[in-house]
């Protein structure tokens, strides 16, 4: 196909169409696997109004859309495949439908599971989550994207409980309302500062608004991850674009990837910044504040799951936000007696 052909027009000369349900498919989108002249294709379409992760990260103008439109996806690094080749947008409010082709690059996408990745591809994904963010660096969004305030407060309980009043409440947040009560007794000090930040996002975005910002991808979870043979990083599902600080894209990937990390966190930290300065960015004067204030506030997103996990999981979270917490002046509530 060309680049200037639409989704609608690509689809329409497919061969042979077969819907799928993806395992880590869990928003509402419904997806296809489709063959055009010979060539495989996996479709998406969503809409605000069948997509609960829309709904709770305030898009209703279709995020990765404008990204593609504006060329954000064509100005990706070289070590970055989007896999994108048409979008469209077909209606209007809420019913509006994002129609996403994407190449078929299951064959070299992670593995369900929770067994740990290779080495080499881990290092890989961190370089090149580097690569991004240098790419990018400076950029300011003029678009519309997500908000930090908007990252905090996604699974935030006044943000989720209109979805917990559907008839089929969303796995996820069934047990994000699960693990936030949880989080309460077995960590009274990261649900304090949790429910800290869903009241006043300001306390960690403004400072982090002093540090250095970049296009942040938003979603650096193994289920949105792959490789090519010649080690190119698959990096899909651009649904949290915006524009914030890199050290978030790193949280997030500690965050959700515990159990496939084949190095201890404290060693990803230190390859993502040397891949930083790697780039030709010097880290010295604003590392270490935007490092605290990204696991501050990836604890107010995703505190409900370490919640729900293991307790040295927990216990690593707990120490490292409260140590961040206290160094970066971020009041820590009090612990009910």
């Amino acid at each position: 196909m060309t680049t200037t052909e639409s989704a609608h027009e690509l689809l329409a000369r497919a061969s042979s169409r077969i819907e799928v349900r993806p395992g880590d498919g869990r928003s509402g989108s419904q997806y296809e696997r489709v063959r055009v002249d010979g060539e495989a294709y996996f479709v998406k379409r969503l809409s605000p109004a069948s997509d609960w992760i829309m709904r709770v990260t305030g898009d209703h103008v279709h995020r990765p859309y404008l990204v593609w439109q504006s060329g954000i996806m064509g100005r990706a690094p070289a070590s970055i495949d989007h896999t994108m080749v048409a979008m469209q947008v077909s209606g209007a409010g809420e019913d509006a439908v994002l129609t996403m082709v994407m190449r078929d690059v299951g064959d070299c996408l992670i593995p369900e599971g929770d067994a740990v990745v290779p080495a080499s591809q881990h290092r890989g994904f961190i370089e090149h989550m580097a690569d991004l963010c240098c790419g990018f660096w400076g950029w300011t969004d003029d678009i519309g994207l997500t908000t930090m305030a908007q990252r905090i407060r996604f699974f935030a309980p006044g943000n989720i409980a209109a979805e917990l009043l559907a008839a089929d409440v969303p796995g996820p947040v069934a047990a994000a309302d699960a693990g936030w009560r949880e989080l309460s007794g077995r960590s009274p000090t990261l649900s304090g500062i949790a429910r800290l930040l869903h009241d006043r996002p300001g306390l960690v975005t403004t400072p982090l608004a002093a540090t250095p910002r970049t296009f942040l991808h938003g979603d650096w979870k193994m289920g949105n991850l792959g490789s090519h043979p010649g080690g190119r990083t698959i990096l899909l599902d651009w649904a949290y674009p915006g524009s914030g600080p890199a050290c978030w894209d790193l949280c997030w990937y500690l965050a959700l990837n515990q159990a496939r990390l084949p190095e201890p966190k404290e060693a990803v930290i230190d390859r993502f910044r040397a891949a930083i300065e790697a780039n030709g960015i010097a880290t010295a004067g604003w590392w270490d504040a935007q490092l605290d204030l990204c696991l501050i506030a990836i604890m107010a997103t995703f505190g409900w799951e370490k919640a729900l996990g293991d307790d040295r999981e927990l216990s690593w979270w707990e120490s490292r936000v409260t140590e961040a917490a206290k160094r970066q002046g971020i009041p820590i509530p009090a612990t009910p007696r």
